[in-house]
């Protein structure tokens, strides 16, 4: 795509709670215009397109492209329907109701991905052991990219000899397979609840309702009408044991299924964890069973203990992926 380098692109990352807005100048070697990212909640808003117009008012701003980057899966490179969240998106409709010269749909764990050529080794966290991955542009790599926020997203990111691709995917709403006894029991519950469980039903911000819900039945106590913020303040504060047991429990079952993706994906080189409710989850992945029941796969516990675990601590991943893949639309390379 032929345009300007001096016109910005617009990048929007989309979930099923909020929408953040920022610019890319694809001309930097940072791609991602920091000073103009903004956040909107989405039920402030009946469209896309209404809360891009607050944006450019609010900020001034303008843009003759848009990369947007939704949660759920992308039908022809056209229309979105958004996990968790009323709208829907057409790339057509809204080049159409904005005067956009052009509009690209990709999914957001797609964009989380493309993020990882543009990040810095301070911008990244190793999850038990201290390693980091290396990227081999003379060869070929697979990285897994996951992680939980309003639901759970899961993409592939190939390195093949220089160039990266992103394969999208919705494994996020894999079937949960069990693996403890404790594990079994919740299943049993959440069956009961909701039919067909999947992972996400788990490893996202009402997963640890969901989990909570089930523990206590387990255990036979009350349970209280907790927010996921509920159960994860008190958890960290030490108050109440049973949502202490609940993100712990959060923690092993993540780890699970970060290792499952691995064997599915072939992901050896690397899983880069990402995500809303990453934050809150880090001081109980680096000291519960994340890694543990990571390495647990039978057979392969050896190799699995060299795979990588690193949490993305850059603020806005989806926007910084979105504006590298601004970039590759330019017909610029990325500098990493």
């Amino acid at each position: 795509m032929d345009r300007s380098i001096n016109t910005p692109t617009l990048l929007a990352d989309l979930g099923g709670t909020n929408v953040r807005f920022a610019l890319a100048d694809t001309a930097s070697a940072t791609p991602l215009m920091m000073d103009s990212v903004c956040r909107y909640r989405v039920k402030d808003f009946d469209t896309l397109a209404d809360t891009i117009r607050q944006y450019f008012t609010d900020t001034g701003h303008t843009a003759s492209h848009a990369i947007i980057a939704a949660a759920g899966r992308i039908a022809n490179g056209e229309t979105v329907k958004i996990t968790n969240n009323p709208w829907a998106v057409s790339a057509h409709g809204l080049q159409q109701e904005l005067s956009f010269e052009g509009v690209q749909l990709v999914n957001d764990f797609a964009a989380q991905g493309m993020s990882i050529p543009l990040l810095q080794n301070d911008q990244l966290k190793p999850v038990g052991p201290d390693l980091l991955p290396r990227h081999d542009h003379q060869s070929s790599q697979t990285f897994v990219v996951m992680g939980p926020g309003t639901g759970l997203g899961v993409a592939g990111l190939l390195l093949r000899y220089g160039h990266w691709i992103v394969l999208e995917t919705e494994g996020g709403h894999a079937g949960f397979a069990a693996h403890t006894a404790e594990d079994v029991e919740i299943l049993h519950r959440l069956n009961a609840r909701f039919g067909r469980v999947s992972n996400e039903r788990m490893i996202c911000g009402n997963g640890l309702v969901n989990l909570y819900l089930a523990l206590a039945d387990i255990a036979g106590q009350h349970a209280e009408e907790y927010t996921p913020e509920d159960i994860s303040a008190r958890a960290t504060d030490n108050s109440d044991p049973l949502c202490i047991r609940t993100v712990e429990t959060l923690a092993g079952i993540f780890g699970s299924v970060a290792g499952d993706l691995v064997l599915s994906l072939g992901g050896w080189d690397g899983v880069y964890l990402t995500g809303g409710v990453l934050k809150i989850l880090m001081p109980w992945l680096q000291s519960g069973g994340f890694r543990e029941r990571f390495e647990a796969k039978g057979r392969f516990r050896d190799t699995m203990e060299h795979v990588p675990t690193i949490a993305i601590t850059h603020p806005e991943p989806g926007l910084l992926g979105a504006a590298a893949l601004a970039v590759l639309e330019s017909g610029r390379r990325l500098s990493r």
